[in-house]
């Protein structure tokens, strides 16, 4: 209709009450002319073609006045254009413009007719209104407002279609604003009494969007639409998504209901919480009990944590863990969600029935941001005892220990998770997962002394080839020190940032916002455990090892290619230097092995204890807490071993009656503490009832024995020297890898417990070289026979009248004994490589009790004259000559122990009384020798009598 009267003012037509309006009376009454009539009807007119014609017209033209007939057809205008198609078009639209022009003439006749026809209705209704009574006409008012009412019933059902449309849509805030307008719409109509009952829920209720043929009234409706709406909001803590979020953050801005929105959230992120962890270990439990039994279904979460049985541990931990970063993650970009919308000066427009002030904004924007920065430490608390009681409700004592590592692992990923959501330091899970660390770590640590006790008594001490580049660092164990990480980083993450170095500064939430999970790595880089630290052989070069013996043995058999330059046959390598056969020979009788100087001696047990060593410290590295607990109990491996490797190859009694201090006041203390600390004496059946309670032996370990394999009593083997060399030397090697871990013990190790491992270095790990002493004694205590030597050195007569030229025989016995250690020496390193330190204590063992036993010799004399001194200078000078030969040490230990025993035969008597205050380091009856048999002869009894009381003076203090 609109459109036809816009098409009627632009031909300058009016309307027929204007035209009424214009005529005068007697015009109002006038019939059209019959000559008009006649024009009308001589017209040629087909109603059929002139319909097709008002049919081809577009509907668009049809559709409002705003309607740019111009622009749409110009936009219609092919890209390429063509005159006669131009042509055709503009006919066409002249006949579609004739055809409506036409028609608007006939209906502005026919409105010319209407309009006299009602002119003559209304003054016959003006007769019949003074005929009709004022009933008739209430009548009539009744049924307009019925009309009325029925297109008001229409309306609220097509809003009805429309709302549930936008709502399945998920359109919250457009079904709001049809909410509004429903809601002007009853304000319009209110002076109906059917409306007036709805008014006041509307005014008590705030608009909400309304499913009138759903429910029995507004009140229902808005319960039932702010539950959907609370769903909605929901589903936001488990995946959140920003378009779903903004709408339904839209609604509540429009209902006003900020705040309200903001504390429902938290409590769905709480529930959300609860329900996640609940449904993770309620599946596990279910799928592990194997059968329909609902009963789990009714149980309390951390009676339901108790029934998780050990193999399905860690996956429900971890898919437990993983639940609860979505969790998260969730809260977390919804605070990025609203401080983004802070910053943003534009806010929602709602309808005409919605207004809020910017100071209502502020207040409502103040509120969200507050309650959001209070919530972290919420959610996060929520999270720690949902996990602490899963962590609690197992007893993970009996855990394999990587599994445990895993364990800690995935714990310390979550403290990191939570480091930053909220900045906590997690105490309630270092709390819970020390208490299991600590429970953990005790019964593992016993069981792995009891272990190391096992290795140690069934130690045959052969030696276990490894190549001559080993490293620690090479076992998986100490993996995780070549990574560059806070030892508060979980080992997972670590992956992360090794293998990719720009992420190194992202937080977590960064980094798996979009997709991924940061409970997935520990599974993901897992490494394959494979290692390449044995060798394929003892030597790495044979050949070299053969020459050096060969030469050894005879020079005059060595084979001129070898003293040569030589070509490694197993490694293919170039020809190396020619070495000297000087050179050669001088390792030979130094350390008995060319070509494995660097090669580590070690055993298997060294390397489980080296192992256990890497293990305890990834615990302590993940699991600081405990740091102080574990480098105790590594302490005591390296203890352990040491009491070991004494006890078995170190402990004599002869010791003290040597004289020659081979164990230290510190080594001896180091010992006795051990002892008492760490070896259950019990256990062997010695001093039963005299050791502290049961209690206190439970960190105690009984003393180890030595394998009956170990045969410590054979002469050819110089009385298991190799088992001897690879006991010590694995103990030294252990020592060394010690010292290279201290550093990193010690920023490990809490600052009030620091001057503990102090200690422990000082005066433990720093003795183990100490060992070598009372150790190699023993052996070069027997390899040589002494005591023949001694009573040969008897037969001998030493007051000779005449100076002798030839020495006696028991040198030539001595050195025959010293060039028979020397090859037996050389035998035994065919086998296992003794190190020069080594040959150098077993050297000046041997050299220092010779020598010891040429002074107790010389002091067995019970005549001796001056040219029998002479003798004895002239068999020491034999002697050391020999022996240089022998040996490349020096100085010779005790050569002037000898020489000033033999020169003191020589001292009148007032040198003598101060050569005995002096020298202490001889025995009572050696310097009662000197006094009996030198000054014998020269002095009275007297003075005889003073020089022995002098000795005896010496010699009181020592007994």
């Amino acid at each position: 209709m609109q459109k036809i009267k816009s098409l009627m003012a632009r031909q300058g037509l009016k309307s027929p009450q204007e035209s009424m309006a214009d005529l005068s009376p007697v015009e109002n009454l006038r019939i059209p002319s019959k000559e008009e009539l006649r024009e009308l009807r001589e017209q040629p007119i087909d109603p059929q073609a002139e319909q097709e014609i008002i049919d081809s017209i577009e509907e668009v033209y049809f559709s409002n006045d705003s309607f740019d007939m111009v622009q749409h057809e110009l936009e219609k205008l092919p890209p390429e254009l063509n005159l006669q198609e131009l042509e055709e078009y503009r006919d066409k639209l002249k006949r579609q413009q004739a055809a409506e022009l036409e028609r608007v003439t006939a209906l502005q006749t026919n409105l010319q007719l209407a309009a006299v026809i009602c002119t003559n209705a209304r003054r016959q209704l003006s007769v019949a209104k003074e005929g009709f009574t004022e009933a008739s006409l209430g009548l009539l008012a009744n049924q307009r407002r019925r009309h009325l009412l029925t297109g008001l019933l229409k309306s609220l059902r097509t809003i009805k279609t429309l709302v549930k449309l936008t709502h399945m849509e998920e359109d919250y805030p457009g079904a709001i604003q049809l909410c509004l307008e429903c809601q002007k719409a009853a304000s319009t109509f209110k002076h109906y009494s059917c409306i007036r009952t709805i008014i006041p829920l509307f005014l008590f209720f705030p608009p909400f969007p309304l499913t009138l043929a759903l429910f029995s009234s507004l009140s229902s409706a808005y319960f039932w639409l702010q539950e959907q709406l609370d769903v909605a909001l929901s589903k936001t803590c488990k995946h959140f998504d920003v378009s779903h979020y903004t709408k339904v953050q839209l609604a509540y801005t429009l209902l006003g209901k900020t705040q309200t929105a903001m504390d429902q959230l938290h409590m769905h992120f709480t529930q959300a919480i609860h329900n996640t962890v609940f449904q993770v270990v309620l599946g596990y439990v279910e799928l592990c009990a194997g059968n329909a039994d609902t009963k789990f279904q009714k149980m309390q979460y951390k009676d339901l944590c108790t029934h998780i049985t050990l193999d399905s541990y860690i996956p429900c931990l971890t898919d437990l863990c993983k639940a609860l970063w979505e969790v998260m993650l969730s809260y977390h970009r919804t605070m990025q969600w609203h401080e983004e919308h802070d910053k943003q000066e534009t806010t929602p427009t709602p309808g005409k029935g919605f207004t809020c002030s910017s100071d209502e904004l502020a207040v409502d924007r103040s509120y969200v941001k507050k309650k959001l920065e209070h919530g972290l430490t919420r959610i996060w608390q929520d999270v720690q005892l949902k996990v602490k009681a899963y962590i609690l409700g197992t007893d993970m004592s009996n855990f394999k220990y990587d599994d445990f590592i895993v364990v800690l692992d995935v714990i310390s990923r979550l403290m990191q998770v939570g480091e930053e959501f909220c900045g906590s330091k997690s105490e309630v899970l270092q709390e819970s997962i020390k208490r299991q660390s600590v429970n953990y770590f005790k019964n593992y640590h016993r069981a792995r002394l009891e272990e190391l006790r096992m290795f140690l008594e069934n130690e045959t001490w052969e030696l276990c080839p490894v190549k001559s580049n080993f490293n620690i660092a090479q076992l998986h164990e100490f993996k995780f020190m070549g990574q560059c990480r806070s030892p508060s980083v979980s080992p997972s993450r670590q992956a992360v940032s090794s293998t990719s170095p720009a992420q190194e500064e992202l937080s977590l939430f960064q980094q798996y916002q979009r997709e991924g999970n940061p409970f997935e790595m520990h599974m993901e880089h897992k490494e394959e455990e494979t290692e390449d630290v044995l060798a394929s052989n003892g030597y790495e070069s044979d050949e070299l090892e053969k020459s050096v013996y060969q030469d050894y043995d005879s020079d005059s058999d060595v084979p001129e290619e070898l003293k040569q330059d030589y070509v490694d046959e197993q490694t293919g390598d170039a020809p190396l230097k020619s070495v000297p056969r000087e050179t050669m020979r001088s390792k030979k009788k130094s350390d008995y092995n060319l070509n494995k100087t660097n090669a580590p001696i070690l055993t298997n047990t060294t390397l489980n204890v080296i192992r256990l060593v890497g293990k305890y410290m990834q615990m302590m590295n993940i699991l600081k807490p405990i740091a102080f607990d574990v480098i105790h109990c590594v302490s005591q491996l390296f203890d352990y071993y040491l009491y070991a490797v004494y006890t078995f190859f170190g402990r004599n009694d002869m010791y003290e009656s040597s004289g020659l201090g081979l164990i230290s006041s510190r080594l001896r203390t180091t010992l006795n503490r051990i002892q008492e600390s760490l070896i259950d004496m019990e256990a062997v059946g010695e001093n039963a009832g005299v050791h502290g309670p049961a209690e206190d032996r439970k960190e105690k370990v009984p003393s180890p024995h030595l394998s009956q394999l170990v045969v410590l009593t054979n002469s050819g083997t110089l009385y298991g020297l190799a088992q001897r060399v690879v006991a010590t030397e694995s103990l030294v090697f252990l020592a060394e890898q010690f010292e290279s871990l201290q550093s990193h013990l010690d920023t490990m190790m809490p600052a009030a417990k620091k001057p503990f491992l102090q200690q422990f270095y000082s005066q433990t790990v720093s003795t183990a070289s100490e060992l070598r002493k009372p150790i190699y004694w023993i052996v070069a205590a027997k390899a040589i026979d002494y005591e023949q030597m001694l009573l040969m050195m008897a037969g001998v007569k030493w007051d000779i009248r005449e100076i002798m030229s030839q020495h006696n025989v028991y040198v030539d016995v001595l050195l025959k004994e010293f060039e028979q250690f020397n090859k037996r020496l050389g035998e035994v390193s065919r086998h296992v490589r003794i190190p020069l330190p080594v040959s150098n204590v077993l050297w000046e063992h041997c050299i220092r009790l010779a020598n010891r036993t040429l002074v107790e010799g010389y002091a067995n004399v019970k005549k001796c004259s001056n040219e029998g001194r002479a003798l004895m200078q002239l068999d020491f000078q034999q002697f050391l000559m020999k022996l240089e030969k022998l040996t490349d040490l020096r100085p010779i230990p005790d050569k002037e122990f000898v020489e000033t025993y033999i020169k003191a035969y020589y001292l009148t008597e007032n040198d003598m009384e101060q050569f005995i205050k002096n020298h202490r380091e001889y025995s009572m009856k050696q310097l009662a020798n000197l006094v009996n048999v030198c000054l014998g002869s020269h002095i009275n009894k007297k003075a005889r009598q003073k020089l022995l009381a002098a000795i005896d003076d010496i010699d009181r203090p020592k007994r």
